[in-house]
């Protein structure tokens, strides 16, 4: 009993392996996959509706621990099925006599299956032993043994015990057992049987088989002829993805597994999920295949590997990494760069001198030209700056130099070449019809040269917002010296009663032909009190309400000329530039330019030590 549990043991054991295999084989759809330790695989099914055919259908057992499956036709107890071979393992029966009598037994083999004359040995086991095997009334093969008394080993050549090979396709066998010579022994058994080669041959004791009821054996299961016209209506056997093999089994073709006599049972294998694929590079799975290709800068080289792409070169290429070359073309770079920033540089000044023009005429400097041509020579004429010159002198126009802003524009502080220092406004002039007003503004007011009055020095027209050059007055603004409360009050109290608008005083003075009241007491003393009415009445006239009475810039200027050069006296030019003062800044007023008029709150300042 103990022999017979170690061989059930080892034949575990060694279709282990094998049935792992078939762990990828699946049965059909639906149906159960395993009986015991038998994983089931299409054609073979439990029941009728797993199975390919009745041939193929096996029964489960479950009176045994674990299960176990049978043959339905053949009622052999199943061990492993293998797809692959074509094959199924199966346990025999073992021929026994102990009564050392001539014994005959038959065994039948139904359906497909027939004996693998390949992987089975016909064995006879004990001494004085004749074992024969015939087939249809014919011997086939016979092996005899013969005894030794001495002891014996674990071989199986004559001595004790005789193999010998099978015919293919056995299906029914006859196996008979005779005795060389007669003998009283009946204490020797002897046995024959057809068993698996490969497991008879790994065993420790052979001579443990004659206590066994079964061995294992192999049977062929290949279909009635070919796959492809299997069973009686002649139905195809194997599925999709397949072929059928010269030993009329079906098989997956290349690049697919599983089982192939289910209809969908082989499927795609991933060459490049595994290392089964030999790119040496970039990997593409196919339908059944699969490709290589190469990175960038790569191409292929052959079917799997990959090599760098090589430059195409002429015949003259390889002479241009000459030192010499290499020596020419650094040279040649060392010349090229200083001409480049050169060239770079000129190009910047170029366009920046453009842009500098286009903003000089846009600005009205062509109409300022002009002016200053149609002149006379004993005017001094204002200055035109540069954009550069400005830009310096206020330090790139810091913040820290700004000394007022408004909505007209913005005051910096600034020092020129010649260390003057100069107050420079940005004015903002967002009509450019205005431009002509401007620039004759400019004229006008250059022309002034009163110690009361901040000096125009000039302007820069090459900006995109023009720019105003005044005469810097550290003493503070217009506002700050009417209403410093460290000082005594300019504006007496008493006057509160009084017209609040100068404007108004003004011309009402003129109406009531009061003129002497309204000037100042020292003008009136150093002047002709015809000339002081004449400037009365153009100022008169400036201020009026409606813009189409009043005179243009032009005519006001035109006849303070005229009355200039009507008396030639210092006095009268000095009556002239305050009366021409009181008139532009009126104007201006009017025309609402606050950004170069002096009356500006941004800059507009007047000296406290000047007079």
């Amino acid at each position: 009993m103990t022999a017979q549990l170690v061989l059930q043991i080892m034949l575990v054991l060694l279709f282990r392996q094998e049935a792992l295999a078939q762990e990828s084989s699946r049965g059909k759809p639906g149906c159960q996959q395993k009986c015991g330790s038998l994983l089931i695989s299409y054609p073979f099914g439990l029941g009728a509706s797993c199975s390919a055919d009745r041939t193929f259908e096996l029964s489960c057992n479950k009176s045994f621990n674990p299960p176990k499956a049978f043959l339905v036709d053949n009622n052999l107890e199943v061990l492993y099925i293998s797809l692959k071979a074509g094959t199924i393992r199966v346990n025999t029966p073992v021929i026994t006599d102990c009564m050392n009598t001539n014994i005959d037994q038959v065994f039948n083999l139904r359906g497909p299956f027939t004996f693998s004359a390949t992987q089975n040995r016909f064995t006879a086991m004990a001494c004085n032993n004749i074992a024969l095997i015939s087939q249809q009334g014919l011997d086939v093969g016979m092996c005899t043994s013969f005894c030794n008394i001495t002891g014996r080993d674990n071989s199986c050549y004559g001595i004790n015990c005789c193999q010998i090979g099978i015919p293919p396709s056995l299906k029914i066998i006859n196996a008979s057992l005779r005795s060389i010579e007669s003998t009283n022994d009946q204490k020797r058994c002897r046995s024959a049987f057809i068993v698996d080669q490969n497991w008879f041959g790994n065993l420790t004791n052979i001579y443990s088989v004659q206590k066994l009821e079964q061995v294992p054996a192999v049977l062929d299961w290949r279909p009635y002829g070919f796959c492809h016209s299997f069973g009686p209506v002649n139905s195809s056997l194997c599925g999709s993805n397949t072929v059928c093999t010269n030993q009329r089994l079906c098989s997956c073709i290349e690049g697919y597994k599983g089982n192939p006599y289910l209809p969908d049972g082989c499927h795609d294998i991933d060459e490049c999920a595994n290392d089964s694929n030999r790119c040496q590079q970039i990997c593409t799975n196919t339908p059944g295949k699969y490709k290589c290709s190469c990175i960038d800068s790569w191409e292929p080289e052959g079917q799997y590997k990959c090599m760098e792409k090589k430059k195409t070169m002429g015949p003259y290429d390889y002479k241009i990494f000459t030192p010499t070359v290499w020596l020419y073309v650094i040279c040649i770079s060392l010349v090229l760069a200083p001409l480049s920033v050169c060239l770079f540089k000129v190009l910047k000044r170029r366009k920046q001198r453009k842009i500098k023009e286009k903003f000089f005429k846009r600005n009205g400097g062509m109409l300022l030209h002009q002016q200053m041509s149609s002149s006379e020579g004993n005017v001094e004429t204002n200055k035109l700056f540069s954009s550069k010159e400005l830009h310096k002198a206020t330090n790139h126009y810091n913040v820290d130099r700004i000394l007022g802003q408004g909505g007209q524009g913005t005051v910096y502080k600034g020092m020129l070449p010649d260390g003057r220092i100069v107050a420079v406004k940005k004015s903002k002039i967002e009509d450019e019809r205005k431009l002509e007003n401007f620039i004759n503004e400019i004229v006008i007011l250059s022309q002034l040269n009163h110690r009361n009055v901040v000096r125009l020095h000039g302007c820069c027209l090459e900006t995109e917002v023009p720019l105003l050059v005044y005469e810097f007055i550290p003493n503070g603004t217009l506002f700050e010296y009417l209403h410093d409360h460290r000082q005594k009050p300019i504006l007496a109290p008493t006057s509160d009663n009084e017209e609040r608008s100068l404007v108004t005083h003004f011309m009402l003075a003129i109406e009531e032909n009061r003129i002497v009241d309204v000037v100042d007491s020292q003008i009136t003393k150093d002047g002709r009190k015809e000339e002081l009415i004449t400037f009365a009445k153009l100022a008169y006239r400036c201020l009026n309400f409606s813009g189409r009475r009043r005179p243009t810039m032009k005519q006001v200027s035109a006849e303070l000329e005229s009355i200039r050069m009507s008396d030639g006296s210092a006095t009268a030019q000095q009556h002239s530039e305050i009366v021409a003062y009181s008139v532009v800044t009126e104007q201006i007023d009017a025309w609402d330019l606050t950004s170069t008029s002096i009356s500006s709150s941004a800059y507009n300042s007047l000296t406290q030590g000047r007079s």
